[in-house]
């Protein structure tokens, strides 16, 4: 079989041709013609291979997961087109970035739907293999619908190929219709065992056993069904075949692409394919990179001592005047801070956010908190003229299964020592924690120190979201003042800290995304959200 990564490169390139404007435009895209249908899928033995590799085409990317924090309390993102509108409640019915993963994610349903109702018609195909690519692609639409009813509630559900007479009358199925179905989906994928626990290295990416079971557990986690979420983790926890990766710091680097953490991921290639940390934004400008994603002073103060205690808990040790001393490993290896550093071929490249090329600062190019991303940056493949990047963007992981193993334990009231033992210690003890502060079991405040816990292992890897939207927290970590770092200012300061932007979120509307206008304009089926 070809390698995955060229296939889906090629396809990237001509998926527009085969599947006339789906790249472009999501409900009304017109079919292609009947007479190249048949051709296409009776005459030709890759076309079920082909079509499947052009649903991978649209299934999550860096940019996606990344960007995404800009909508939560973990960072800030520059931008009229950005998610920083649903941060700060400056987002409108005909926004463009709202526009655009609408647009996304129907298109990438648009193209798993072509093989699902098509597939049956490629006689060449053996049961084995037409099980799995029907399992795979079943998976990556779950997905598509996920993101889609998590973001807007009540959407269209579209399970065939719509004609533009049809997109234009489509209606919103009810959310708690589409979380069945989406259920049933992955429920019958994981019970139909159509798809391997892994694959050798030219299938590297594609979706496995434990890749559905997870997707299936993530939506549970969602909804709130914790009793099937600590189900499935179990099994998975249980089945042996995924375990944390040695390194915090180095689970982000080519090195520890595909390894046992890795549950599904973002296939990425030197030269084929690959993504720009200076379009990402992530870079500083004395690296050839500007700051497009900035993480704030809320994140940085999330990450705990070493000795387990927040940094405003009596008896932490925290000193202002050497903030990130004695700090979650983990902080270091996530987020540049004046004086820490990216690593570098012949060494190591020292940030200096307080003075020269990269100080803080209000222009389109530097660090709007005093911060950058350190998580993602590839040290093998950097280069200050091109700054391309071929490290695998991840979708799943298996901490983020201990970490769901151990809310679900949490909140079902089944939380102990064993639990935490096997769940939360691993995490900290594979960041770098030594203290039995942070090692050691403690049952108060539990629920907060998971949740935490969450947003440090996670950060800027798209789970943020999510989160604080099934939690219902927005309403409290996006309403007030969103901070920079301490510069001790007396004027556009808050006691020292700067100001970065004061947001606002409505929890009668926000919760929700608006339905592109354009939409509705165009369907007088498609109704919109409430307060929008």
């Amino acid at each position: 079989m070809k390698d995955m990564k060229k296939v889906i490169y090629t396809l990237a390139l001509g998926a527009g041709v085969l599947f006339g404007t789906a790249s472009c435009v999501s409900l009304d895209t017109p079919p292609y013609g009947s007479e190249s249908d048949l051709t296409f899928w009776t005459e030709n033995e890759q076309a079920a291979f082909a079509t499947l590799n052009s649903c991978y085409t649209r299934f999550y990317s860096i940019y996606q997961l990344m960007e995404s924090e800009g909508a939560t309390d973990n960072a800030y993102v520059k931008g009229v087109t950005s998610t920083q509108y649903m941060a700060n409640g400056a987002l409108t019915t005909d926004h463009s970035y709202v526009k655009g993963m609408w647009d996304g994610f129907y298109a990438g349903i648009r193209l798993c739907n072509e093989l699902l109702n098509n597939i049956d018609k490629v006689k060449s195909l053996s049961d084995e293999l037409r099980a799995r690519y029907i399992a795979e692609a079943t998976v990556i639409r779950a997905a598509h619908f996920y993101e889609l009813y998590t973001r807007f509630g009540d959407i269209p559900y579209p399970t065939t190929v719509l004609s533009v007479a049809e997109s234009k009358e489509i209606s919103r199925t009810p959310k708690a219709d589409v979380v069945t179905n989406i259920i049933d989906d992955l429920e019958t994928v994981v019970k139909s065992n159509a798809l391997p626990a892994s694959y050798g290295a030219a299938d590297h990416g594609r979706i496995t056993a434990g890749a559905a079971k997870a997707f299936l557990a993530k939506v549970y986690l969602f909804e709130g069904n914790y009793g099937k979420v600590k189900t499935l983790t179990d099994e998975i926890m249980a089945s042996g075949d995924y375990e944390l990766y040695p390194s915090y710091e180095g689970l982000f680097t080519v090195e520890a692409e595909n390894c046992k953490e890795i549950i599904a991921n973002v296939e990425y290639a030197p030269v084929t394919r690959e993504w720009n940390m200076r379009d990402l934004g992530i870079i500083p400008p004395s690296m050839g990179g500007y700051c497009n994603i900035a993480p704030t002073q809320e994140l940085v103060d999330a990450y705990i001592m070493l000795n387990g205690k927040g940094i405003k808990e009596a008896g932490s040790g925290f000193d202002k005047n050497n903030e990130f001393a004695n700090r979650d490993p983990r902080l270091a290896a996530s987020i540049i801070y004046s004086g820490n550093s990216y690593p570098t071929e012949g060494g190591a490249t020292v940030i200096d956010t307080y003075e020269g090329r990269d100080a803080y600062g209000t222009t389109s190019d530097v660090t709007p908190t005093g911060y950058y991303i350190r998580k993602y940056f590839d040290k093998n493949t950097y280069v200050s003229s091109t700054t391309s990047a071929s490290i695998n963007a991840i979708i799943i992981r298996y901490a983020d299964i201990l970490l769901m193993n151990a809310e679900a334990n949490a909140e079902l009231g089944t939380m102990d020592a064993a639990v935490w033992n096997k769940t939360i210690r691993p995490i900290r003890v594979r960041a770098g924690f030594t203290e039995a502060g942070a090692l050691d079991y403690n049952a108060a405040n539990i629920k907060e120190v998971i949740r935490n816990e969450r947003r440090c292992e996670l950060a800027f890897e798209g789970a943020r979201f999510k989160d604080i939207m099934r939690w219902k927290t927005a309403d409290i970590v996006l309403n007030g003042k969103c901070h920079g770092y301490y510069t001790g200012a007396a004027v556009g300061a808050d006691e020292g800290y700067v100001i970065i932007e004061t947001r606002k979120f409505n929890p009668e509307k926000n919760y929700l995304w608006p339905i592109p206008q354009k939409d509705i304009d165009l369907n007088k089926n498609l109704t919109q959200n409430p307060k929008w």
